[in-house]
């Protein structure tokens, strides 16, 4: 798909900060499981964070698309920093499609100008793709709501301003996806509780915990959207999520291409570059195949959004299969290093590493191919 003059610029631009910005330090950030929050507050300057907030809430007002052409870039570099980064406005999605006016003029323009993190929770640790069959309640009482649950696997539990939770409202009502509702919760409350998770495969520079809510309250006012439509608010998020998971995906599977290409070039073996060798080029034929039909789905699940033709399906197809090519990939370019493919400083065993995890969050491939399944044969 052709891009306008204004979205290879954007592109450009992000490319020139992930590779000014990221290259240095992603290494360090990696080993000691870490952020460095100059990066945040450099893309907060640059206006690369939100790009589709609307320009009276601080943003840019752009689309889909051109946020993931940021997120592309951002993962070509570094998937790891990349995802730190888009993850500190995760949510405001939601603030932004149903939430007051009072709700938007309080949160949007701080998450922009990179003064407070957000996040998201809804994952729990019995409880992954079955979002409706979460446990942690708020129950009101009078003017306020009281939380209590946990949470798993939660980004910026530990660092982020407030995060967007999936609460139970209505415990006794029979269609348990009319149960839930969303909130917005500030993390200073009495009651938050945050424990990092350490020692992870992918992205481990980013800030991921479990997070414990112990009669939290929050005011009335904090409820997002109407009450007994969390499930469907969530969901609506998920969309737009998934297609910025598989801009990051593509982006890392890229820079594994990239490294690639670079090694059998340099690399001589049997007297000639790996280059040379028919083998290595059907190789990386099939890898440059693969991302140019990732990319183009990508792309085309991002526009239709853009444009309000919201396909669930199509969106699922385009982070199922942007993900697990981004695996297959990187997983080559490890393969067409030989022996230095899994040494750090040979620097691309780090783009199979976070490749792994983009299969799994913001809705596991399985899940994906069930949406695929359920839009073109119906429900049985």
């Amino acid at each position: 798909m052709e891009l306008t003059h204004e979205q290879r610029d954007i592109k450009m631009a992000a490319r020139e900060f992930a590779e000014k910005e990221f290259t240095d330090i992603a290494r360090v950030l990696d080993e000691e499981e870490r952020f460095d929050d100059r990066l945040w507050k450099k893309a907060a300057e640059l206006g690369f964070l939100g790009v589709f907030i609307d320009e009276k809430y601080g943003g840019a007002g752009l689309g889909q698309l051109d946020q993931a052409l940021i997120i592309e870039e951002f993962g070509r570099v570094d998937g790891g920093i990349g995802q730190t980064l888009i993850a500190t406005y995760f949510g405001t999605q939601m603030i932004l499609a149903v939430g007051t006016e009072e709700q938007k003029q309080k949160y949007l323009p701080k998450v922009v100008s990179g003064e407070w993190r957000a996040g998201m929770a809804s994952t729990e640790p019995d409880v992954g793709s079955d979002v409706a069959s979460i446990a942690t309640t708020a129950i009101k009482d009078g003017d306020e709501y009281v939380l209590n649950g946990n949470k798993m696997f939660i980004t910026n539990g530990s660092l982020g301003d407030f995060l967007v939770v999936l609460a139970v409202t209505d415990p006794g009502n029979p269609r348990k996806h009319n149960r839930l509702s969303t909130f917005i919760v500030e993390t200073n409350r009495p009651g938050y509780e945050a424990n990092k998770l350490h020692g992870k495969l992918s992205i481990r520079c980013s800030d991921t915990c479990e997070v414990a809510f112990k009669n939290l309250r929050i005011p009335k006012e904090n409820l997002l959207g109407p009450e007994g439509r969390g499930f469907y608010i969530l969901m609506d998020f998920f969309n737009r999520a998934r297609i910025d998971i598989g801009g990051i995906a593509i982006g890392t599977a890229q820079g594994a291409l990239d490294k690639a290409i670079a090694h059998v070039k340099k690399r001589k073996q049997f007297g000639a570059p790996l280059a040379a060798l028919p083998t290595v080029q059907t190789k990386i034929a099939d890898m440059a195949t693969l991302l140019e039909a990732g990319r183009s789905l990508l792309y085309r699940a991002a526009r239709d959004l853009d444009e309000g033709n919201v396909d669930p399906s199509l969106i699922a197809m385009a982070k199922w299969y942007t993900c697990e090519l981004a695996v297959k990939i990187s997983d080559e370019a490890i393969q067409l290093h030989g022996g230095y493919g899994i040494l750090k400083e040979y620097n691309v065993e780090h783009y199979w590493r976070d490749a792994k995890v983009f299969e799994i969050f913001e809705g596991t491939k399985e899940v994906e191919k069930i949406l695929i399944g359920r839009k073109l044969l119906g429900k049985f």
